[in-house]
């Protein structure tokens, strides 16, 4: 089915739900229970920063929880509650952060298994089943084959992929390859290039130039396809699908490198085709959501001030938690990718993810804080619930050995 169609289809039906079941005031209660933090609220109202001791904490503008994010979550508790003895499946990771996803499954929410060859498999998704789509959304042939299975579809995709499948969608109806800035193997990219009929994923500005110098001047079509294996769709020639080319991007990516590879192209287009011609072989819009841009302006806010190190909290597999570790590491501070504070100690250690690495390589760091005063910049991804980054300050006050007191979450010292 046509992806635009099959979304209409959806709409239209009366086991497709996208606002929620009206249960915000059961759930809200225990959404700030399980989420929110006093410590952090505290922090917020004293100009981002705590001193106790010899240690400060500067928190970023923004950081956490996104509205996107906060939404998906309320809708999934709502969908235990709406439906309390009915099983409930989830297609991915609602969002990219470990203790969400397992209060999930404390809810007796099941995630669609995935195999060996690394495809979900929907055998154990019985007819009509509740089925829940996270915030990054599913692909067109996960949401056609959940309609056919006639299931209750709670659908929590955040409006700003939801606006980047319409732009997609424009591509396709143009007859414009979609070249997608993000990353081919994550979820929202996985769903976004799904809607586009011939598309193209470049990771980065690297990527994007070398596609770009093919456009002016060809090349190795052979060594084009083995550069971008699994990155591009079913039968696509370099040399025929980038003559009309439109921009999309993977909402969580760099703001500053979308921009910049947009430019590329449309310097690109606007060399080989002229400017009379380049509106019918190019297309550009920016589709970086506000949540993201607003976390990566905050960091590049924090990054100014003298700090010691920073620490960046949120899931190893979060795209946009990765990106502000990024800003940090340009700038030359020493900084630690976490996604709870179970990664600090025993003792004055860490355990981290470095940026360049897979997700399963994680070092460690000891000693990580350093002795005497300390400056700590600390920010988190918009997957990141307070409560987290709550326990994570909570943790580095009492390695440095400051008093609990009058740190109402702090954990015990390591």
């Amino acid at each position: 089915m046509d992806p635009r169609t099959l979304r209409q289809t959806l709409r239209d039906s009366d086991r497709y739900f996208r606002m929620g079941f009206g249960r915000e005031a059961e759930v809200e209660p225990v959404l700030q229970k399980e989420y929110q933090s006093a410590l952090i609220q505290r922090i917020r109202s004293q100009n981002n920063t705590l001193t106790q001791g010899d240690v400060t904490i500067r928190l970023a503008e923004a950081f956490g929880f996104c509205w996107g994010v906060e939404r998906a979550i309320a809708m999934a508790y709502e969908t235990r509650r709406q439906f309390p003895n009915a099983r409930i499946w989830i297609t991915n990771e609602i969002i990219h952060n470990p203790s969400v996803n397992e209060n999930l499954r404390q809810m007796q929410i099941e995630f669609v298994p995935v195999g060996p060859d690394g495809k979900k498999d929907f055998s154990a998704v019985e007819q009509g089943s509740v089925v829940i789509l996270p915030a990054f959304g599913a692909s067109v042939q996960e949401m056609e084959l959940l309609y056919q299975k006639e299931c209750i579809i709670v659908d929590t995709t955040c409006p700003w992929v939801s606006k980047v499948w319409n732009r997609v969608g424009k591509h396709r109806k143009g007859g414009y390859t979609s070249i997608i800035h993000g990353k081919y193997k994550h979820e929202e990219t996985i769903a976004t290039s799904s809607h586009a009929e011939r598309y193209l994923v470049v990771l980065n500005l690297e990527e994007a130039r070398y596609v770009a110098n093919y456009i002016l001047h060809g090349g190795n079509k052979e060594e084009f396809l083995e550069k971008f294996r699994n990155a591009y769709s079913p039968g696509f020639d370099p040399d025929k699908h980038l003559e009309r080319i439109g921009i999309a991007n993977q909402t969580t990516m760099l703001k500053g490198e979308t921009e910049a590879i947009g430019k590329l192209f449309e310097h690109t287009m606007l060399q080989k085709y002229g400017p009379v011609n380049l509106h019918e072989h190019f297309l550009s819009f920016n589709t970086i959501c506000d949540a993201t841009q607003e976390r990566q302006d905050a960091m590049f806010e924090l990054v100014k001030q003298p700090l010691d190190l920073m620490v960046v909290i949120g899931g190893f597999n979060s795209s946009n938690t990765t990106h502000l570790q990024e800003i940090a590491i340009e700038h030359g501070i020493p900084s630690y990718h976490i996604d709870s504070a179970d990664r600090i100690g025993p003792g004055n250690r860490v355990q981290h993810k470095p940026l360049s690495h897979d997700l399963h390589h994680l070092e460690v760091t000891e000693p990580w804080l350093p002795d005497g005063p300390i400056t700590v910049g600390v920010t988190s991804g918009a997957s990141t619930p307070d409560k987290v980054v709550a326990d994570v300050i909570a943790k580095i006050f009492a390695l440095k050995g400051v008093n609990a007191n009058p740190v109402a979450e702090a954990v015990p010292a390591c």
